[in-house]
């Protein structure tokens, strides 16, 4: 290493590949919790549909649901911990301890503030954001549209605070990702999904008014998620003493980076709402039946995209930190390998298997074969786009860790103006047709518009020559779309009708599912090992040379 904090080349190949295994090893660590939370995520949407079904209750839930998260994108893992993570690793590797502590007391101080403030507000406005979000109830006449309306704001009124707790619990694990300590962090929403299940399986049932019970759920799961981040706070010794500090030149700097980033994410956020808005005018269901195939979307999409873009930012930052421009490149070429070789199979697999995993995971109870048919043209649409969504949570870091968040707020705008553009396009014909489905075409604009803005972050990080990809990426891509095509072959020759999993039972058709997702991989890696794909290809910073 030089005096610069730059890898010498000849040390490179050995960092590298240290980097690497650690890279793998914290993305292991994250997907491994990421697999557990999604898994319970799972188990928690069986029992809203088995218990609740996907009508008039659920349709209001899920408003009353979005709402808080519709904001946690400025104040969590979105904007904030975009800019607060490169901020606080630049301090820790340039700075006194006492410097660091500093910040994150400062920033603990201002953050809980500001949403104390905030949170209050949205409980007070609670009937004027559920008139926004659910437009198409109040314009309806009709009483079932108003007994949804009215609901909502009952169910907003307990879920609005979870905004302040999941966001706390947000920055708590902004500085323990900066320090690589990414367990506790990606456990906090098994917590989260085991109050839920608790409330919706054992005590909403019990009550007169179920949602509220709900929704009252989701409070509870933010106090336990932030109360169970603050060992792992103390044990690290970087537990805030919260004090005001708008003043601070760390506060600022984070707030001036975040502008940008929330300029972008309220985009992001009307663009969601504009979606919850034109589902509201069809027919109820459809807010229900996005849901669900989002969540089936969302497991490949957290396990792996989520949790490599977790693991990479602080490390981006590093590295980025250290001046060594070689080694951000080397991070970035590989984690996009990673992506090809895991996203593209996901894609075909959850294309392929929509309507069979819809059926074991949901149907029965008040989940019925229409609910499973309407869920799976929305999870079909979904998966098309499944490859984008994750490329965006990739390339995004190899910005916000330069503490650049103009240029991808800039090339997000754009995507999700293109997406409001397409939801009118797909879904008003759609609507008028009265063919049944218009839902679909929110998550099919939702998934080009990914693919539109990973491909314009790509071209300015190349532009920027921030990407520098190793050779052999031609033979790569071609090896994995020819295993990911004989994979996709046998699932449509070996999967049963989608007549025989409504008639099998639930052991029978876990048991199809499981199989037919083990013989997928199993073919997808077998004739990647045929082709020719070897371990070392994978390596961050190996045998081959970067490209000009």
């Amino acid at each position: 290493m030089n005096n610069d904090g730059e890898v010498t080349e000849s040390a490179a190949p050995e960092a590298a590949g240290r980097s690497a295994r650690g890279l793998l090893q914290s993305t292991a660590v994250v997907g491994g919790m990421t697999v557990l939370s999604r898994a319970l995520g799972l188990v928690r949407d069986v029992v809203y549909a088995r218990f609740f079904g996907a009508g008039l209750l659920m349709d209001a839930f899920f408003v009353a649901f979005k709402i808080p998260n519709i904001f946690r994108r400025f104040f969590a893992e979105g904007a904030f911990s975009q800019s607060f993570v490169p901020v606080f690793a630049e301090y820790d590797q340039q700075r006194e301890r006492a410097e660091v502590q500093a910040l994150a007391d400062k920033v603990a101080g201002t953050l809980g503030l500001v949403l104390f403030v905030f949170t209050a507000l949205g409980v007070v406005a609670a009937p004027i954001l559920i008139a926004i979000a659910g437009a198409g109830w109040l314009l309806n006449p009709d009483a079932e549209s108003a007994a949804k309306y009215d609901l909502a704001v009952q169910m907003l009124r307990f879920t609005f605070p979870y905004l302040l707790f999941i966001s706390l619990t947000a920055l708590a694990g902004a500085i323990l990702n900066t320090y690589q300590r990414f367990a506790a962090a990606a456990f906090a929403p098994v917590l989260l999904n085991v109050v839920l299940i608790t409330f919706a399986a054992f005590v909403a049932p019990n009550f007169a008014n179920p949602g509220v019970v709900l929704a009252a759920g989701v409070f509870v799961a933010g106090v336990v998620q932030l109360l169970f981040m603050l060992p792992s706070l103390a044990r690290v010794r970087m537990l805030p003493k919260p004090k005001w500090g708008w003043r601070d030149e760390g506060v600022r700097r984070i707030a001036r980076l975040m502008l940008p980033a929330i300029f972008g994410s309220s985009v992001a956020q009307i663009n969601i709402l504009f979606d919850t808005l034109l589902a509201s005018f069809l027919v109820t269901g459809s807010i229900s039946w996005l849901y669900y195939s989002d969540r089936l979307m969302e497991f490949p999409l957290g396990v792996f995209g989520i949790a490599l873009a977790t693991v990479i930012l602080p490390n981006l930052s590093r590295e980025h930190a250290a001046r060594s421009a070689a080694g951000f490149a080397a991070m970035l070429d590989w984690a996009l390998r990673i992506v090809i070789l895991i996203a593209l199979p996901a894609a075909v697999g959850l294309f392929m298997l929509a309507r069979p995993a819809l059926t074991t995971l949901f149907y029965g109870g008040r989940f019925a074969a229409e609910d499973v048919s309407m869920a799976a043209i929305s999870l079909m649409a979904y998966a098309a786009g499944l490859l984008g969504f994750i490329l965006v949570k990739v390339l995004a870091p190899g910005f916000f860790a330069r503490q650049d968040t103009r240029t991808p707020v800039r090339i997000g705008i754009i995507a999700l103006l293109a997406n409001m553009v397409l939801n009118v396009i797909f879904v008003v014909p759609w609507f008028l047709s009265g063919v049944p489905g218009a839902h679909a075409g929110l998550a099919l604009a939702t998934s080009a518009s990914a693919f539109l803005n990973a491909g314009l972050l790509y071209r300015a990080l190349r532009r920027d020559g921030v990407i520098r990809h190793r050779a052999g990426w031609g033979k790569f891509l071609l090896r994995v779309t020819a295993a990911a095509g004989v994979m996709a072959m046998m699932l449509n020759y070996f999967v049963p009708a989608p007549v025989r999993w409504l008639e099998a039972g639930t052991a029978t058709a876990v048991g199809w599912l499981l199989l037919t997702i083990a013989g997928g991989a199993l073919v997808y890696l077998a004739v990647l090992f045929a082709g020719g794909l070897r371990w070392h290809e994978l390596k961050m910073g190996g045998r081959h040379a970067a490209d000009s």
